[in-house]
């Protein structure tokens, strides 16, 4: 089959856009109000974009009245806000922060999830005297990701959806569960991460396999790993890529 998205009917009973481009990693993003409250919601368009500096984006449509999703009302306002990993056994938390609520409800409350505080993301509130207040992440999730905002991309949408504000962010700390290690190795059978598929389907994902690109060009497996380290290595060393005319990216 084939069809003109916008322009033809699929002709199937679902729409199988979102069915063909999956696992998507879910961005679970946590913020902070101006005013101080915090706010939760998951996102399922979301990925990182490069290791370094590490970026990640998520994308939120805006409403047919083209109010903007509280997440990004509070990123755009404190220039702040956390990814939080998604796993199997916090997806019905998941699933209740994505509820539709009034700007300024509490996800983390109507969720029932413990809060931890931020290590170095702090947001001034207004009205308090200079006062600032952490960033606060889902407690019992092993890996968090605190972000500062780089820039949000607005795409437009088709009435009466509204625009899609793609917002980036650059990592400037990362928190990982030790407990979720294996020799060294963030350990997919510990984290157990969800993801979304199409319609209302989710996965978890619990078992991987390995494949190594043939040559083993250096600057190729730094960049499959995304590693800076040996990134920056490969930079002060002048080593090439294997086509011998610059360092390559990752391609996977």
């Amino acid at each position: 089959m084939f069809y003109q998205p916008g322009k033809e009917d699929h002709g199937l009973p679902y729409d199988p856009f979102k069915a063909c481009v999956i696992p998507r990693p879910i961005g679970w993003i946590s913020t902070v109000s101006p005013t101080g409250v915090a706010n939760l919601a998951p996102y399922s368009q979301f990925n990182n974009l490069t290791f370094d500096p590490p970026y990640i984006m998520f994308s939120a449509n805006q409403t047919p009245s083209q109010t903007q999703k509280d997440t990004v009302r509070n990123v755009e306002s404190t220039g702040k806000f956390v990814w939080n990993l998604a796993t199997y056994g916090l997806r019905d938390a998941v699933n209740k922060s994505a509820e539709q609520v009034a700007y300024g409800v509490d996800e983390f409350v109507r969720a029932g999830l413990e809060k931890q505080d931020c290590a170095i993301s702090h947001v001034r509130i207004e009205g308090k005297g200079g006062c600032c207040v952490p960033i606060p992440m889902v407690k019992h999730s092993p890996i968090k990701f605190e972000c500062e905002h780089y820039t949000t991309l607005r795409l437009p949408g088709n009435p009466p959806m509204g625009a899609a504000d793609v917002v980036i962010g650059k990592v400037v700390g990362v928190h990982i569960d030790e407990r979720v290690l294996t020799e060294g190795k963030i350990d997919i059978r510990k984290t157990e991460p969800i993801a979304r598929c199409g319609y209302y389907e989710y996965t978890v994902v619990r078992d991987v396999f390995e494949m190594r690109i043939p040559g083993q060009d250096r600057a190729i497996m730094a960049g499959l790993e995304g590693s800076s380290k040996a990134n920056r290595n490969l930079d002060e060393t002048g080593a090439t890529g294997g086509d011998g005319g610059g360092r390559c990216d990752s391609i996977m």
